[in-house]
């Protein structure tokens, strides 16, 4: 079986399985924060390379207030464990998205779990924190502008895709092979809108906190049914024209 090297997933039901399960949406939360060491440890088993979380949208800041804080709470806690499971399981750990909307603490615990998981060789874990892909590439404009205005960037031929790609929070990271989202939505949710450019995407309604690794092998599964298309062109069948 080929497995994708770069695995993208859309953590979304928290909140709908603990209303079904007769409990409040940050039972969910947590439920949801403690699969993903679970899904880390799949990923890593299975071989995937790569993997990329959603945890938390520049847009979420518009859901009910008191749900925020119980995330920002939630998040102080659980990056003090990915401390310790960085540690345990050898992943290199790093954060996408613009963290200065978070608080201090929050951003000190986003820079240690970086730095101490700087030199680990398993799996790698992409946290997608305060994230959205529009705002990434704002962000990006703005840096090249900049660079332009300095003089580093002199020629508008020099910006290429390879040139802007490296101006992404994920530049020295591999485009996902492959989308999960759970709960069954269909749409990307401004996530990693570059990157999923050529992506696989695959929809299940399981929710994200009975997510299993089952469900992982499912989703992989149906990522080897597919035709992947490069070009034009069909995988391993460079001079076979695809029309």
């Amino acid at each position: 079986m080929d497995i994708p090297r770069h695995v993208a997933i859309i953590l979304d039901g928290n909140g709908r399985w603990a209303k079904s399960k007769r409990m409040p949406r940050n039972y969910g939360h947590v439920k949801g924060a403690a699969n993903v060491e679970v899904i880390c440890r799949a990923a890593d088993e299975l071989g995937i390379k790569y993997l990329t979380v959603y945890l938390f949208s520049t847009e979420n800041w518009r859901r009910n207030q008191d749900e925020v804080r119980a995330l920002m709470k939630l998040f102080h806690s659980y990056t003090r464990t990915a401390i310790r499971q960085a540690r345990e399981n050898n992943m290199r750990c790093r954060v996408i998205g613009d963290p200065s909307a978070l608080d201090e603490t929050l951003q000190n615990n986003l820079r240690e779990l970086v730095e101490s998981s700087r030199e680990n060789t398993g799996l790698n874990f992409q946290l997608a924190l305060n994230y959205g892909s529009r705002d990434e590439i704002v962000r990006a404009v703005r840096s090249i502008a900049r660079d332009a205005q300095s003089g580093k960037i002199q020629d508008p031929g020099q910006i290429t895709e390879d040139l802007f790609a490296s101006y992404l929070d994920t530049a020295d990271i591999p485009d996902p092979d492959l989308l999960i989202r759970t709960s069954g939505e269909q749409r990307l949710s401004n996530y990693l809108m570059w990157q999923l450019a050529y992506a696989e995407l695959y929809f299940t309604p399981v929710p994200w906190p009975a997510f299993t690794k089952k469900d992982l092998e499912l989703a992989i599964e149906a990522y080897n049914q597919r035709t992947r298309r490069f070009g034009g062109l069909v995988k391993g069948e460079e001079d076979t024209e695809v029309h």
